[in-house]
C-alpha cells in the first residue's frame, strides 16, 4: 500500500508545545492520537447539536491501529476520549476501573450518555487501510432522529491527529515573525537577526502566548519529564503483555546510587553528581533515565511526546544528562534546551514524517535523538550551524531504523531504543561540537528528504505493524534476553 505524503501549507505554524504534549502512554500515535480523535468526533457532535440525541456508536480501526492497536491501547483510549476523558489531566491510575465500569455497564458513562460495548463496537480491521496514512480510524454514530453520521481521522504521528478531507485540519492563520520550513530557513533567520536557535523559536512562540507563560508553560513540561524519570527510576514490577518484560531502571538505579541517600528529586540528582563523573557511570545512567521513561510509558503513565511517546525517553534521557554531568547547566538552559529541540521537531514533521506507521522508527528513534543532539549542542555553547549539524550526524546514523515491535506492545525493542537514541545524541553533539560545519557534506535539510525517501521505499511490515522483523522471529512464549 502506498501512502501519500502529508504536505504541509507553506510555512505551517507548529508551536513547540505542539511537539511536546502530555499525554499517556504507550503510544503516541496509538493511543493519544487515536484518544484525541474520540474528543474530536464527541466535541463535533456537540457542536451539531447531536449529542443530546446520540442512539448508538461504532469505531472502524484501519492498518496499523488495527494490526498493533491491542498491545497499544488504541481500545482504551477510544473509549476514554468518547467517554470525556482528557489525557493531560486524568489521574493514569484510575484508567484500569473506567473501563472496568464502561465494559461492565456497557455505556460510555454521565459524560456522554450512551450505549457502548466494546467488544463489539470496535473493530479491528487488520486486512483494510485507507490511503491518506495507515492510521486510521472511522466513528459511526446513529442516532433517534438524525440520519447517521460517519468521520474519519487520522493519527499522523506525535499526537497530532487529522480529520478526512481536511474537515478537523484547520491551519491556524497565523503569521510568524520568524517562519520556518526547513533547517535552512532557520539558519537565515539566525544570521538575519543574530539570535540563537532557542531565541528565534521563542519569539515565534510569542505568537502564541507571553514570554512568561513559554516559559512557565515549557516549564510544566520539563516537571512531568522529571516526574516521570524520577518514577520510572523508583517502580519495579513486571510490564503488562505477554512478553512479561521486567522493569529494569529502578534496579539500575539502586545500583548506581550506591546506598547514597536522598529524598525526592533535588537531592536524588545530588546523590547521583556525587558519585563523579567515570565515563561508564555516566553512560549507565543516560540508559538509566531513558529506561525509566520508555518504562513508564509501556506502563500506561503520564508521558510527554518527544516527539512520540514510543521515543519520549531520549530528550529527557539527555537534558538529564546535560543537568547532572556537565559544567555547562545553569537552569535557565532547560527552557532554551527543550525550545531547541521542539523546532528540530517541527522541521522534520514538515519535510518528513513523525510516525513509525508512515517511516519506521527512523521517525520516532531518529527524529527524537536528532532533536536531542541539537539542544545539548545549543546548551554546551554550540554555533547554530553546529546545532544543525549535531542534529543530521544523529539522524543519519538512524536512516532506514525499522519499527518492529513484538507482540505490538511497546517493550522490545522500544524501550532499549531509546537508550540507543540518547547515547548517539549526546556523540552526535560531541562530534559537532569537535568539528566544522563549512566542511560538512551532508546538510540536515538533505538528511531529512533521504529519511522520507527511505519511509517511501521501507516495506510496509517494517512500518509499526508488527509483521516483520523482530516482530515475527522472537515467540512471544520465549523469555526476555
Amino acid at each position: 500500500m502506498y501512502y501519500c505524503k502529508i504536505f504541509s501549507v507553506p510555512y505551517e505554524p507548529i508551536s513547540a508545545f505542539d511537539i511536546f504534549k502530555i499525554g499517556i502512554g504507550p503510544s503516541s500515535s496509538h493511543t493519544l492520537g487515536p484518544w484525541r480523535a474520540g474528543q474530536a468526533f464527541i466535541q463535533s457532535l456537540r457542536d451539531k447539536n447531536l449529542l443530546s440525541g446520540l442512539k448508538h456508536l461504532h469505531v472502524l480501526l484501519y492498518g496499523s491501529l488495527a494490526k498493533t492497536g491491542r498491545g497499544h491501547g488504541t481500545d482504551i483510549a477510544v473509549q476514554l476520549g468518547l467517554a470525556g476523558f482528557d489525557p493531560v489531566i486524568i489521574d493514569s491510575s484510575t484508567i484500569p476501573s473506567i473501563i472496568d465500569e464502561i465494559k461492565e455497564k456497557k455505556s460510555l458513562g454521565q459524560m456522554v450518555s450512551v450505549s457502548f460495548n466494546a467488544s463489539t463496537d470496535i473493530e479491528f480491521l487488520v486486512t483494510e487501510s485507507l490511503p491518506y496514512h495507515p492510521n486510521a480510524l472511522t466513528f459511526l454514530a446513529d442516532f433517534l432522529v438524525h440520519e447517521p453520521t460517519a468521520e474519519t481521522y487520522y493519527s499522523v504521528g506525535g499526537g497530532f491527529i487529522e480529520q478526512e478531507k481536511g474537515k478537523d485540519n484547520k491551519k491556524r492563520k497565523m503569521q510568524l515573525p520568524y517562519p520556518i520550513e526547513k533547517a535552512e530557513d532557520l539558519m537565515h533567520w539566525c544570521r538575519d537577526t543574530n539570535l540563537t536557535i532557542h531565541e528565534v523559536v521563542m519569539e515565534n512562540e510569542k505568537s502564541w502566548r507571553a514570554e512568561g507563560d513559554v516559559i512557565r508553560d515549557m516549564g510544566f513540561i520539563w516537571q512531568v519529564m522529571k516526574d516521570c524519570i524520577y518514577k520510572g527510576c523508583h517502580t519495579e514490577g513486571i510490564l503488562s503483555g505477554e512478553l512479561g518484560v521486567s522493569r529494569r531502571a529502578a534496579a539500575l538505579n539502586k545500583k548506581l546510587i550506591d546506598g547514597r541517600p536522598y529524598l525526592e528529586y533535588n537531592s536524588w540528582i545530588n546523590a547521583i553528581r556525587e558519585g563523579g563523573r567515570d565515563f561508564q557511570y555516566i553512560l549507565d545512567w543516560v540508559s538509566c533515565f531513558a529506561l525509566a521513561v520508555n518504562e513508564e510509558n509501556a506502563a500506561f503513565g503520564k508521558i510527554v511526546t518527544a516527539p512520540t511517546n514510543g521515543a519520549a525517553g531520549v530528550v529527557p534521557a539527555v537534558l538529564q544528562y546535560f543537568i547532572c554531568f556537565t559544567e555547562e547547566f545553569i537552569e535557565e538552559k532547560i527552557i532554551s534546551f527543550l525550545l531547541t529541540a521542539a523546532e528540530i521537531g517541527s522541521i522534520f514533521k514538515k519535510g518528513a514524517t513523525l510516525s513509525a506507521a508512515m517511516g519506521g522508527c527512523q521517525a520516532e528513534i531518529g527524529v527524537s535523538s536528532a532533536m536531542a543532539a541539537a539542544a545539548l549542542t545549543e546548551s554546551m555553547g554550540g554555533t547554530q550551524r553546529q546545532v544543525l549539524m549535531a542534529a543530521e550526524i544523529a539522524m543519519e546514523h538512524h536512516l532506514g531504523l525499522t519499527c518492529d515491535p513484538i507482540g505490538g506492545l511497546v517493550q522490545i525493542p522500544c524501550i532499549e531504543r531509546n537508550t540507543m537514541g540518547a547515547i548517539k545524541a549526546i556523540t552526535a553533539s560531541q562530534l559537532a561540537m569537535q568539528s566544522s560545519p563549512f566542511l560538512a557534506k551532508v546538510s540536515l535539510d538533505a538528511v531529512i528528504r533521504t529519511m522520507w525517501d527511505t519511509a517511501l521505499d521501507m516495506n510496509s511490515k517494517y512500518k509499526e505493524t508488527s509483521d516483520g522483523g523482530l516482530a515475527v522471529h522472537i515467540p512471544i512464549s520465549l523469555p526476555e534476553c
